[in-house]
């Protein structure tokens, strides 16, 4: 059983694979004081409430952009004598890398291309990522990474709001009842939901002006499902695309899960 594990700057995303099938998802808060004792409770847990054998574990493919929580990953890997994988700038995966500097790109961001190429093989990709930040990346039907923008995140934003004002308060991220708010509430919940899908549509828009036809957009992130069904840019929601990009890494690697 492969571990797949994507470790973002809110939550920490972890897939079960046998072969290439998925057996399960897990969503954890990335806590940077996470301990190496508290991962191990955690794993055993989680895989163990879905009926899978943590003795089973025989690999364990990461991608992180918290160094700190990489570290405890490490030594989780080497407590168990379980081989193990974190993508970086010197990991052959398969896609070439065109931004400046190449080391300069997240790997989540790189794991994305690897796993929407693989989908969409004959035709340029645009993936939309919506976490913290709200990502997009450009990949080509030739297997380049070109690069994208980076613009904060949905609940980073409605947080600065918050923190900012006096009177306005926080709330959740979800779709209002009309675009024309009635009250303060549906009034930043429209400028999130409604704000947010003009953006991505504005600059999936551009992005596509600049790329080759025809252009494929994927749309991943704890916020893809919520956000993008609205938009009729958005060719596929694939909340495990991440995932799935680990797993293919894994496996241009040749490393047996034995």
């Amino acid at each position: 059983m492969l571990i797949a594990i994507d470790v973002g700057n809110t939550h920490t995303v972890i897939g079960a694979f046998e072969g290439d099938r998925l057996l399960g998802t897990f969503r954890l808060t990335s806590h940077r004081n996470l301990t190496v004792d508290e991962l191990s409770w955690w794993m055993e847990g989680l895989l163990r409430r879905r009926g899978l054998d943590p003795g089973d574990i025989r690999g364990l493919a990461v991608s992180s952009v918290v160094p700190p929580l990489t570290g405890v990953f490490e030594e989780y890997a080497r407590r168990n004598g379980t081989p193990l994988l974190v993508v970086g700038p010197s990991t052959d995966t398969g896609i070439a890398v065109r931004y400046e500097p190449p080391a300069d790109v997240g790997a989540d961001r790189v794991v994305n291309a690897v796993a929407a190429h693989h989908r969409c093989p004959d035709c340029d990709v645009i993936v939309v990522d919506f976490g913290t930040a709200t990502t997009f990346d450009a990949v080509t039907a030739r297997g380049e990474y070109l690069g994208g923008v980076i613009v904060p995140g949905v609940t980073v934003s409605l947080d600065a709001l918050f923190a900012r004002t006096a009177r306005l308060p926080r709330v959740e991220v979800q779709r209002p009842p009309a675009v024309v708010g009635r009250t303060t509430v549906h009034s930043i919940q429209s400028g999130a939901y409604y704000g947010y899908l003009a953006m991505m549509e504005g600059l999936v828009t551009r992005m596509r002006a600049e790329m080759r036809e025809p252009v494929r957009v994927l749309a991943t992130g704890g916020l893809a499902g919520l956000l993008a069904g609205d938009s009729p840019l958005i060719d596929e929601v694939l909340p495990d695309l991440t995932l799935e990009g680990l797993r293919l890494v894994w496996e241009r690697q040749g490393r047996p899960l034995s």
